[in-house]
């Protein structure tokens, strides 16, 4: 097999040449967009830090997917090599096409399960295909399958000394020993110790549909520092409604009953177990007489001590529990409330463990930024916590704590402090002194750091420049290792960024790009929306489609169309005020914006046409284009994916969090889109998937019949067995020839019209 190697890397490298050469470039079409690989290929998979901090390790694949291999970087000269060769990774990891259910495929792109995972001693890699245990020898080049069951497995975690490893599989948490590779069931679920049959309904360490979804959750499961206990969550589902998705392929169609609370609908019951590695009596917590709340985050501080964030039902209040694990004694320690807006759930919390303190990020002074707090280490439930000092302050938002160096009083973080459009990274010293930028470049930085705060990963983009990835040191000085295409031989039209004010006098950022005829006027307009708290659209990274920046609206302005986006209030990382202006009504606002904007666009650029404008968007951007069309009659056409057309459809902890509850507000319930169907201007072109585990199907049939209630022409395409994301390379070409032809058909004038008159 080594003997390969030579062909293999060579076959990679003629791969890399032919990418960076001009005249084998792929032409921008929409098939070349959403082809295997894409214009730019592949980007790399799974980047990880070996436990020793030394190197970084990444899978890589040709734009087929067929072909990987796992690669390794060192940290301090970037040189790189093959550890798992293509062969071999073909069995321990093989492509996500490989998996024929699209539900399956989603999850594991969209929540990032990692195809492999670093054993502690940096010598040992696990990898879970189809999720089967495969344990692969980095010396001897070898590999042995310990599953100990056909089920599938999931979340695995090595114990600290390397020597079991945890797991969750039929909703039960697992230890195996590596020695002798003998599984243990440590919990039971419901059931009694003589019936060990897995109740579905409750998920010992195993993490829900909602909680991934809407809580940013990965894991419910976590070994104590001395690996002597696990802590876990425990979900029960008994109460919690299901939905059916139908798979309608096959002569006699299947459902899968998906457990989902919609707002209002009872969620699942959690608490905290504590149990020892080696199985026995669970030890419960006890945090709060209340028993509707969240979970979102819990862990160990030390050997004997835990922490829990609780989150109350309508999400403005969360309390810090510290936890004694002997005793199973709670303290409430430190209480984050926002009465007029939401809590934000993140995973900034951060020990020092050396110093008896840590890192907490709040809202609270308007602006997401970073506090140091402290406690005993000798008797952590003995007081309340101290607030020593707050780190960061300004107009500006901290996206994320990326590392503390302990060592040197050191705070890695991200944030937009430069400009609201890009994300950079930033140190800032523990007293608070020393703001420091890291990053050099304009654009967007996404790090990823050594534990030991050594060096860093930097996925580095901007709105014209395809993915980069670098190992860095803390001085930014930087080895890049792998990169996307480039597609400086496309002829890309440069967009626009553009300044706004609301009707209250607040910045909005848009971004304008125009078609590549410069003498053109009477330009029809495309606006795409998203317009939603849970992701921006004016921002400097790269993007396949999405915003006015992305390849598809390159293929728009070729095709004569201006492509106009601008963040609304309540879009996310412009400090609370700027975000919570939606809360309790959406629709009306981003609207007002997004109309507003619009009106300052035509009065600065008046080759644009304002009576030929349209409108789509996906998700939260589908449900916008649906309100647009049938709230305004500035929009000729509009093309609306996946959307919610009826907050009570939609799960409670997203909706609940900006809408409140139905029972405290049934107002802001009372008027769902779809009982403005009547009120439908302008060509609508309706798409959903009929897999769609997020936004269901039932939103688009729900519209569906009220439009035809309504007596309302439309368009509406389904996607068979597809999701929220309708992936597959033929789905996608389809749906964007679909959104360009419908944009062609009802925002061009006729061919033998005369001057001036459109159909």
């Amino acid at each position: 097999m080594r003997r390969c190697w030579p062909l293999i890397i060579s076959l990679f490298g003629i791969q890399f040449l032919q990418s960076q050469n001009p005249a084998l470039q792929k032409r921008l079409t929409i098939e070349s967009i959403f082809s295997p690989g894409g214009l730019t290929g592949r980007a790399p998979e799974a980047l990880r830090w070996a436990p020793d901090q030394k190197s970084v390790t990444f899978i890589q694949r040709d734009d087929s997917g067929a072909h990987a291999q796992l690669w390794s970087v060192d940290a301090r000269t970037g040189e790189k090599k093959v550890l798992v060769d293509d062969d071999k990774l073909a069995k321990l990891a093989p492509p996500i096409e490989s998996i024929k259910d699209d539900r399956k495929k989603d999850q594991i792109t969209r929540y990032h399960v990692a195809p492999y995972y670093w054993a502690p001693d940096s010598k040992h890699l696990l990898f879970i295909p189809h999720g089967q245990l495969w344990l692969y020898d980095l010396t001897s080049r070898t590999t042995v399958q310990i599953s100990p069951s056909p089920d599938p497995t999931q979340d695995p975690k090595f114990s600290s000394d390397g020597k079991r490893l945890a797991y969750v599989r039929a909703h039960n948490l697992h230890v195996q020993n590596l020695a002798d590779r003998l599984p243990s069931q440590i919990t039971k679920g419901r059931a009694s110790p003589e019936h060990v049959q897995a109740d579905s309904n409750i998920l010992n360490g195993e993490v829900d549909w909602v909680y991934a979804e809407e809580l940013s959750v990965r894991s419910n499961y976590f070994w104590s520092p001395d690996n002597r206990r696990i802590a876990f969550l425990q979900m029960d589902e008994t109460h919690v409604p299901t939905y059916p998705i139908t798979d309608w392929m096959p002569t006699h169609p299947s459902v899968d009953l998906e457990k989902y609370p919609k707002a209002g609908d009872p969620n699942p019951v959690v608490r905290i177990g504590i149990v020892t590695s080696s199985g026995g009596r669970v030890q419960w917590i006890s945090l709060t007489d209340e028993r509707d709340i969240y979970i979102p985050r819990f862990g160990w501080i030390d050997a004997s001590t835990l922490w829990a964030e609780v989150l109350n039902r309508r999400q403005n209040e969360m309390a810090l529990y510290l936890i004694d694990a002997g005793s199973r004694r709670s303290r409430k320690v430190l209480t984050e409330s926002e009465p007029d807006t939401w809590v934000q759930v993140n995973d900034d919390f951060t020990v020092l463990r050396s110093k008896g303190q840590f890192l907490w990020t709040s809202w609270r002074d308007g602006h997401t930024h970073i506090y140091l707090y402290s406690y005993d280490k000798n008797s952590p439930l003995g007081a309340d916590v101290k607030l020593e000092h707050q780190l960061t302050s300004g107009d500006f938002e901290v996206l994320s704590i990326q590392n503390v160096d302990e060592k040197n009083g050191l705070v890695y973080f991200n944030c937009n402090k430069d400009d609201p459009r890009q994300q950079q990274i930033y140190s800032v010293k523990l007293d608070g002194s020393g703001l420091v930028r890291i990053s050099k470049e304009d654009g967007f930085h996404d790090p990823t750091f050594a534990e030991n705060g050594s060096a860093y990963i930097d996925d580095y983009s901007t709105a014209r420049m395809p993915n980069r990835f670098s190992v860095c040191d803390h001085a930014a000085n930087c080895h890049v290792f792998a990169e996307l295409r480039g597609v400086g031989t496309l002829g890309l039209e440069p967009s626009k960024y553009l300044q706004f004010k609301a009707d209250d006098g607040t910045t909005l950022y848009g971004q304008l790009l125009l078609p590549p005829d410069s003498t053109a006027t009477e330009i029809p307009v495309v606006v795409n929306i998203y317009g939603g708290p849970a992701a921006q659209v004016v921002v400097d990274e790269w993007s396949q489609w999405a915003g006015a920046s992305g390849l598809f609206s390159q293929i728009l302005a070729r095709a004569g169309f201006a492509v106009f986006s601008v963040d609304n209030r309540g879009t996310p990382n412009r400090g609370k005020k700027f975000a919570a202006a939606i809360r309790h009504e959406f629709g009306e606002i981003e609207l007002r914006d997004q109309v507003t904007a619009l009106d300052q666009l035509f009065a600065q650029y008046p080759q644009l046409d304002r009576n030929r404008v349209g409108i789509w968007g996906w998700s939260n951007g589908g449900s916008m284009t649906l309100y647009a069309l049938t709230h305004s009659d500035r929009f000729r056409a509009g093309v609306s994916v996946a959307p919610v057309s009826d907050w009570h459809d939609y799960d409670s902890i997203y909706t609940e969090r900006y809408q409140g509850l139905p029972s405290d507000n049934p107002g802001v319930y009372a008027e769902p889109i779809i009982k403005s169907a009547d009120k439908l201007k302008g060509a609508l072109l309706l798409a959903h998937g009929t897999e769609d585990d997020n936004v269901h199907l039932q939103n688009s049939i729900q519209m569906v019949n009220a439009l035809i209630r309504a007596g309302k022409q439309f368009a509406f395409m389904v996607y068979p067995n597809k999701t929220h994301s309708i992936e597959g390379p033929e789905y996608r070409i389809h749906l964007f020839h679909m959104i360009e032809d419908h944009f062609e058909q009802t925002l061009k004038p006729e061919p033998s019209a005369p001057p001036g008159e459109h159909r």
